[in-house]
């Protein structure tokens, strides 16, 4: 990945960048700009459903040009940002545009209702920020509230599409906070166009339809919900119009009074707290009421924590600390690659794939027992020890061998800071039960014409959340609580994802920055609960080690290792040699249809981008950039 940074001739400072009205267009879908940007600017009353839906915009899996690029799993989404960073708005405009429109056309993965973790590469400054917008547990939370009168956990069925399951949700403070601090442009110019793509409507696909189809017994059971997203009881189909008008009028609020209208006591932070605390159910549906408090909202915070960063083949690898485990888990996957290149004197990038397959699921399955068993919105998390080459060295020692798999659950590591790599000494502390897995979340990569990079991954947790809308605003509450551990995994093994009051809980979301000598080359991440992880880690090694083109390395079969009993593969793995192969070495294979939803941009030398999606997974992805050629 050897790139020079764009040319520093380029840049001017964020604060003294012109500041003028985002006329946005859709790249020119709409004959007329689809508003001045000032909420309330159309013609039409905000939430009602006058104007022409827009039309369908075609799916490109790379793109490669200049004046910044943008890659998402959805094309309105994508050509907002595009559109943002044309009537020159930065990285982190585009994003919370392009994140706003992702709230309207990937409802079930993100929006108001939820949280995420974003970083920020600033070209100027040569800093990468961190932001964590992850949901919060209510304050009355305790370490046993999921557990039952007779001290078992609750069933996870049950507790998912409940009032329980929701989590004070950031989404909306942290766009108000880049939009204030990083960007050039109003929030309220931002939420313009996806305010008009709620109103207006757009061409329902099949990711959009089956997925509703999926979640449509559990929509039902909530009035509210079946009111926006089963529009006259009925699935969208594939080519139907969806509009939102309710999600139209929360971003014309937001837009006229800001996140006070949430976190200050205002109308939507109260219809929050109702719908969480007393969700209105269809006849005969009883479901556990939440905990969220109007105080429990005026108490969220964003934070901006220090990122995790560690070294792989030159490079310097940026990810997110906790409470995610993605950034500290991909860096101990990489370390312990390289270590398992000086066990056995050859290189990740000179094995065959299935030697390459079996060293990356001994890696996520080492680094995943480590996770599980440090990581955690607790104090005293041994971070640096986690992310050390020496800690990697002494697991590689202890349980690598380049012709078997080891036993599942592999034990976890003693992240002491006294480590060997003497096969007659180094040893593994412990053994953990893996806990239950999770899916879910979306994610978009943004880099402007001067260099900066945005990786923002988003979420309401698993598909279509908690099942709640907002009576009123169109947007979906979270279901994030259930990230925690409802009680410890193994008896006598310290759990440190327990919920409590105010916590935050763990979470695999790994956006990922990756710079070269103090420079953004790249930025990625992925979708899918856990498997964002392994994901986010495999585009890397395919594209770093393995010398495929960035959007090869993203449409490339996976493999997702998470130590539990199995090792998860994609069928065109699990049905052919590759299987053959990983079988006899020991993995016990289990199949899904696919993987995570990669998305990535690389900033290329001259100042140039490359933007890459998915091929097929999800129906594509989105990648563009503001100038093809």
């Amino acid at each position: 990945m050897d790139v020079e940074s764009p040319t520093a001739t380029a840049r001017t400072s964020h604060r003294h960048r012109t500041r003028g009205a985002v006329t946005l267009s859709l790249a020119g879908i709409v004959a007329a700009g689809l508003l001045a940007g000032a909420p309330g600017a159309s013609a039409d009353r905000p939430g009602g459903r006058g104007g022409q839906p827009f039309p369908e915009v075609p799916r490109v899996p790379l793109a490669v040009g200049t004046g910044g690029a943008v890659s998402t799993v959805d094309p309105y989404a994508t050509q907002i940002g595009l559109d943002v960073l044309a009537d020159g708005g930065t990285a982190v405009d585009a994003a919370v545009a392009a994140a706003a429109a992702l709230g309207v056309t990937e409802p079930y993965s993100a929006g108001l209702g939820g949280g995420g973790f974003l970083l920020h590469y600033d070209a100027e400054t040569g800093d990468v920020d961190a932001y964590d917008s992850r949901e919060t547990a209510p304050a009355s939370f305790t370490d046993d509230v999921f557990l039952g009168e007779d001290g078992q956990p609750l069933p996870f069925r049950d507790v998912v599409s409940s009032g329980l399951s929701v989590g004070v949700p950031g989404t909306a403070a942290l766009w108000e906070r880049l939009a204030e601090t990083e960007g050039t442009h109003p929030l309220a110019e931002l939420l313009a166009p996806a305010r008009e793509l709620a109103r207006r409507g757009f061409v329902v696909d099949r990711t959009f339809s089956d997925q509703t189809a999926g979640n449509a017994d559990r929509f039902r059971q909530f009035p509210a919900t079946a009111d926006v997203f089963l529009p006259g009881g009925d699935v969208p189909q594939p080519g139907d119009v969806f509009r939102n008008p309710d999600l139209a009028r929360a971003y014309d609020q937001l837009a006229r009074r800001g996140t006070e209208t949430l976190y200050g006591g205002g109308p939507m932070g109260r219809a929050v707290v109702r719908a969480a605390r007393y969700p209105r159910t269809a006849a005969g549906v009883e479901v556990f009421p939440g905990q969220v408090t109007a105080s429990d909202l005026a108490a969220y915070e964003v934070l901006e924590p220090e990122p995790v960063r560690s070294d792989y083949r030159g490079l310097e690898v940026v990810g997110m600390p906790v409470p995610s485990s993605g950034g500290l888990a991909v860096a101990e996957s990489l370390n312990l690659l390289e270590a398992y290149d000086e066990i056995t004197g050859a290189p990740l990038a000179d094995v065959p794939q299935d030697a390459y397959l079996h060293r990356f699921a001994e890696a996520t399955a080492t680094a995943f027992a480590d996770r599980n068993r440090y990581v955690g919105d607790v104090p005293g998390v041994p971070a640096d020890e986690l992310v050390s080459q020496g800690f990697a060295d002494e697991r590689a020692c202890a349980l690598f061998d380049p012709d078997r798999a080891a036993a599942r659950p592999v034990p976890f590591g003693s992240p002491d800071g006294d480590y060997s790599a003497d096969p007659a000494t180094c040893t593994s502390a412990g053994t953990q039960a893996p806990p239950r897995d999770d899916h879910g979340t979306t994610h978009l990569v943004v880099a402007d014409a001067s260099g900066d990079v945005v990786s923002y991954t988003l979420t309401i947790e698993q598909t279509g959340g908690s099942g709640i809308t907002v009576p009123g605003y169109g947007f979906l509450l979270n279901n994030e609580l259930t990230d925690f551990s409802f009680a410890p995994t193994t008896p006598g093994v310290p759990e440190p994802n327990l919920p409590g009051p105010g916590k935050r809980p763990r979470s695999s979301m790994s956006p990922t920055v990756v710079l070269q000598d103090g420079t953004a080359v790249a930025g990625l991440g992925s979708p899918g609960g856990s498997t964002i992880i392994t994901t986010v880690a495999q585009v890397l090694t395919g594209y770093l080690d393995r010398g495929l083109p960035l959007v090869d390395a993203i449409a490339a079969p996976r493999v997702s290792s998470r130590n539990g009993s199995t090792t998860t593969v994609e069928p065109e793995v699990a049905d052919g040699p590759l299987g053959a192969a990983l079988r006899a070495r020991g993995h016990q294979l289990s199949t899904s249809a696919e993987i995570g939803a990669a998305t990535a941009v690389r900033v290329l030398p001259g100042g140039g981008f490359e933007a890459a999606a998915e091929t097929v997974r999800r129906g594509g992805g989105s990648a563009g950039v503001v100038a093809p050629g």
